[in-house]
């Protein structure tokens, strides 16, 4: 369910890694949780964030929730396809990235879970 070529957090953010950069987005579960996507804002690109750092926010018709920074680094691409469709976080999350990430420090993704483990903690 959860793929395994991610990182997960806690926060159920997942994190695709790729040479020096990764995606962002959240976990099937987090979407799952939510409901129906209405909104989601975003930053800019060339902003820089710590690990647990808030970078934007997503609204359902349920509730409005953070979106956390799985991993220091700075923004070097930003899904505005999600702007004006928020819907497609619900019809594929692992899909729907949100941000391109610059790593800053890549050794901070060993404190993340991998699919077994993400499964687990949301079983």
């Amino acid at each position: 369910m959860y793929p395994k070529d991610r990182h997960y957090t806690k926060d159920h953010e997942w994190l695709e890694v790729s040479d020096a950069s990764a995606r962002v987005g959240i976990t099937d579960y987090a979407q799952q949780q939510l409901g129906d996507v209405v909104f989601v804002e975003l930053p800019e690109v060339g902003q820089v964030f710590e690990q647990g750092a808030q970078f934007g926010s997503i609204e359902s018709v349920k509730a409005v929730s953070d979106l956390y920074c799985p991993v220091a680094g700075r923004v070097v691409e930003v899904n505005g396809t999600l702007v004006d469709h928020p819907e497609r976080v619900n019809a594929d999350p692992h899909a729907a990235w949100m941000i391109v990430l610059e790593l800053r420090a890549p050794d901070q993704m060993s404190g993340l879970l991998d699919a077994v483990a993400y499964a687990e903690l949301v079983a």
